[in-house]
C-alpha cells in the first residue's frame, strides 16, 4: 500500500528553482577558475554561441560560452584543447541540466599568468587605477617621448608615421627591453625619468605583438603604477589589436598597435594645411563682403541730393528764412496799423469829448505801445537770425566742400562722372577731372604710383 510522504510533496519546478538559487548565492561559484580538456565541440550557426564539454580524467561538465564572450577569443577552440576556463556555474532552468557558464577561456600553459592578471587587474581597478580622469593629448605636441626596444619593428613603425604624418614634430627615444626580467623595471624607470627630464609633450610605450609570456611585461603592477602616476599623456601600444594588457587599462589612451599610437598622437600635416587654406579663404570673403557692404553705403551716401548739390540746400534754408522774414514784417505791418488805426479811434474819440488830460494819457501809451512793438521786432528778427546762421553752420559741417577748403579733393574720370578710388584706377595717358572747394581741374595722368600704408 502507498504511503503519504511525511513532508510537502515538491513540484519540480519547485526543485529546480531552489537548486538555481542556491547555486546563484553560493560565493565560491560565481567565480571559478577550471581546467580541462574539450569535447563535444560545437557553434551555433546563427547565434555563434558556443557549446562543449570540459573534462578531465574522472568527470566532466557542460559549458556554454556566449557569443558576447567568444568573440573575444585569441584562438578558434576545438576538441581536444586543454584549457583554462573563467566563469560561474549555475542551473539551466528549462531541464534542470547543471552547467559552467564561461567568461574567458586561454589555452593551457599560460593559465599561472593569465589568473596573475585577472588578480592584478581586479586589485589595480579596486584602488581605482582604471576609473582616473584621462589626461588629453596636445594637438600640436612638439616632440614625442618613445620608450620601446630601439631594434624592433615598433619603433619603426612609430618613427615612419611621425615623419609621414607631421615631420615638424622630434622624437625622444628611450630604449628598454620590452620583454624579460628586468624589462618591467626598466619600462617603469623610463616613465619615471621622461617626467624628470620634462622635454617631451606625449609618450608613447609600448612594443609589437607577441605571446602573453612576451607582453608580460606591460602587465606588471610596477609598469602600471609608473604610467598612473605619469605628469605626462601617457599612449600605450603594446602588440596587436587583440592584445589587452594592465597598461593598456592604466594608460591615458589605448591604441591597437604603435602605428595607431603614433597615428592618435600627431596630426596630419598635411590636413592641417588644408584646414588653414580654407580658413583664410572663408575669412577673405567674409572681410570682402563687410568691404563691399561698407562701399556700397557710402555710394548711397554720396548718391545723396545733399553730397551731389550743396548749394541746393542752403538755397532752401535761404528762401525759408526770407519767407520767414517776410511773415515777420507782415505781422508788424499789420501789428502797427492796428496801433494806428486803434489810435486813430481813440483819438477821435477824444477830441470828440474833449479830455485833454486823458489825451495826453492815451498818447503816452501809444509811444510806449509804439515803442514795445519795435522792440519785440528786433528781438524777433534777432532770434529768426540767429536760427538761420546755426542751421546754416550745420549744414556747412556737412558739407564736402567744407573738407576740401583744407585741402582735400575728388578725381573723376573725364566725361564719365566715375570717381576714382585708387592709383591702381588710373593710367598714364588717362583724362581726369579734380574737383576743388573753388573749381575743376582738369588734367592728364603723368605716372600712377602705389604707396604701401603698412
Amino acid at each position: 500500500m502507498f504511503r503519504e510522504p511525511e513532508r510537502d510533496v515538491w513540484s519540480v519546478t519547485d526543485l529546480v528553482e531552489y537548486l538555481y538559487t542556491s547555486l546563484n548565492l553560493d560565493e565560491n561559484l560565481k567565480k571559478i577558475w577550471l581546467e580541462g580538456e574539450i569535447t563535444n565541440f560545437s557553434q551555433n550557426r546563427k547565434s555563434r554561441h558556443m557549446y562543449f564539454t570540459i573534462k578531465d580524467d574522472q568527470a566532466a561538465i557542460d559549458a556554454v560560452m556566449f557569443a558576447g564572450n567568444n568573440r573575444r577569443l585569441r584562438f578558434v577552440p576545438k576538441n581536444g584543447d586543454r584549457v583554462l576556463i573563467r566563469g560561474y556555474v549555475s542551473l539551466y532552468m528549462k531541464n534542470g541540466h547543471l552547467q559552467i557558464y564561461v567568461q574567458d577561456m586561454r589555452l593551457s600553459g599560460t593559465g599561472d599568468l593569465y589568473i596573475a592578471f585577472e588578480r592584478l587587474k581586479e586589485k589595480l581597478s579596486a584602488e581605482g587605477l582604471f576609473d582616473k580622469e584621462k589626461k588629453p593629448l596636445p594637438k600640436f605636441p612638439g616632440k614625442v617621448g618613445v620608450i620601446t626596444s630601439a631594434s624592433g619593428a615598433a619603433v619603426r613603425d612609430i618613427i615612419v608615421t611621425i615623419r609621414r604624418r607631421y615631420p615638424i614634430a622630434s622624437i625622444l627615444l628611450y630604449p628598454v627591453s620590452v620583454q624579460g626580467d628586468e624589462a618591467a623595471r626598466e619600462i617603469a624607470k623610463a616613465i619615471d625619468h621622461m617626467n624628470e627630464m620634462d622635454e617631451v609633450d606625449v609618450l608613447i610605450v609600448g612594443r609589437g605583438g607577441g605571446s602573453l609570456e612576451e607582453l608580460w611585461a606591460f602587465n606588471e603592477e610596477v609598469v602600471a603604477r609608473s604610467i598612473y602616476r605619469s605628469k605626462l599623456p601617457v599612449v600605450s601600444a603594446v602588440g596587436h589589436e587583440t592584445d589587452v594588457t594592465i597598461s593598456d587599462l592604466v594608460a591615458d589612451l589605448r591604441a591597437p598597435t604603435p602605428t595607431a599610437a603614433a597615428e592618435f598622437v600627431v596630426p596630419e600635416l598635411l590636413e592641417l594645411k588644408n584646414q588653414t587654406t580654407q580658413l583664410t579663404r572663408r575669412l577673405i570673403q567674409s572681410e570682402q563682403s563687410v568691404l563691399d557692404r561698407m562701399k556700397e553705403r557710402v555710394k548711397n551716401q554720396v548718391n545723396r541730393a545733399v553730397f551731389l548739390d550743396p548749394k541746393a540746400r542752403l538755397y532752401q534754408y535761404t528762401q525759408r528764412l526770407d519767407h520767414l522774414q517776410t511773415r515777420l514784417e507782415n505781422a508788424m505791418q499789420t501789428s502797427l496799423e492796428n496801433k494806428k488805426r486803434d489810435f486813430s479811434e481813440a483819438k477821435f474819440q477824444l477830441k470828440a469829448c474833449h479830455p485833454s488830460q486823458k489825451l495826453s494819457k492815451l498818447s503816452e501809451q501809444l509811444a510806449l505801445l509804439i515803442k514795445d512793438s519795435r522792440a519785440l521786432m528786433r528781438q524777433r528778427l534777432k532770434t529768426e537770425k540767429q536760427r538761420y546762421h546755426h542751421q546754416l553752420a550745420q549744414l556747412d559741417a556737412l558739407s564736402p566742400l567744407k573738407v576740401m577748403q583744407r585741402g582735400y579733393s575728388l578725381v573723376y574720370r573725364l566725361h564719365k562722372n566715375e570717381l576714382i578710388k585708387s592709383v591702381r584706377q588710373a593710367e598714364p595717358g588717362d583724362l581726369i577731372q579734380v574737383r576743388l572747394a573753388d573749381g575743376r581741374l582738369r588734367c592728364q595722368v603723368y605716372r600712377a604710383e602705389e604707396e604701401n600704408n603698412d
